[in-house]
């Protein structure tokens, strides 16, 4: 969760996603994301990593080993305490589920930044459209859900059982479109007054999801 309590990101990997895995019992640990994003700068392109940890350990063990095993590094960094309840959303129905390509939903957010700090996401039964508002003028984007493709991860498709407008701070989103090269597609979930969903499927491995509160009006005349 970010430091304004706006933003939260929920990567699951599964078990079977992994050459080999083994976790005796549930354990929590508090990652400082910044010092694992450079311990891991320290992997090759081509290495295998090991993650590991003891019970109660107050280190996790980060293991770079080459394909022919005559390179092996190792790196111990230091976890942090967690309020781990905090941290949790509940599974729920939403009102509107669009799923797009990835690339053109990291598009729609970079072009719609040029126009202005926020993106409006409207979902109706005709479609779903991001617009933007700014000192130059105003820009829209409309996408129809889409009746015959080549290729599935080029299709658009929405579940709609309520229409939902909602605004967010498309500083977030454009942070959240780095994973595109994750996955081929965007799933988006919405329902009013509750944060935004942007889901990365990661092939047989599980998912990335990214939670977004949205803009509520006094924030938006402020």
């Amino acid at each position: 969760m970010d430091s304004s309590h706006v933003s939260l990101v929920q990567l699951t990997m599964r078990s079977e996603g992994f050459d080999t895995y083994r976790c005796d019992r549930n354990i929590a640990m508090g990652v400082n994301l910044l010092s694992m994003s450079k311990v891991l700068k320290c992997a090759g392109n081509d290495d295998i990593i090991t993650l590991r940890a003891e019970d109660n350990a107050d280190t996790l063990v980060l293991v770079f080993e080459t394909p022919n095993q005559e390179k092996v590094s190792d790196y111990e960094m230091k976890l942090m305490d967690l309020d781990v309840e905090q941290l949790g959303i509940p599974e729920q129905e939403y009102s509107c589920v669009v799923k797009m390509p990835s690339a053109e939903f990291a598009r729609i957010c970079r072009d719609l930044s040029h126009i202005g700090d926020a993106v409006v996401i409207c979902c109706t039964k005709d479609g779903v459209k991001f617009s933007a508002t700014g000192e130059l003028g105003s820009g829209n984007v409309k996408l129809s859900q889409t009746s015959v493709v080549d290729k599935e991860e080029e299709a658009v498709s929405i579940e709609m059982n309520e229409a939902v407008q909602l605004t967010f701070a498309l500083r977030y989103l454009n942070f959240f479109t780095k994973a595109t090269p994750l996955s081929p597609t965007v799933i988006l979930s919405m329902s009013a007054d509750v944060p935004l969903v942007v889901e990365y499927k990661i092939a047989d491995m599980g998912h990335l999801k990214y939670y977004l509160a949205p803009k509520i009006e006094d924030q938006e005349e402020s």
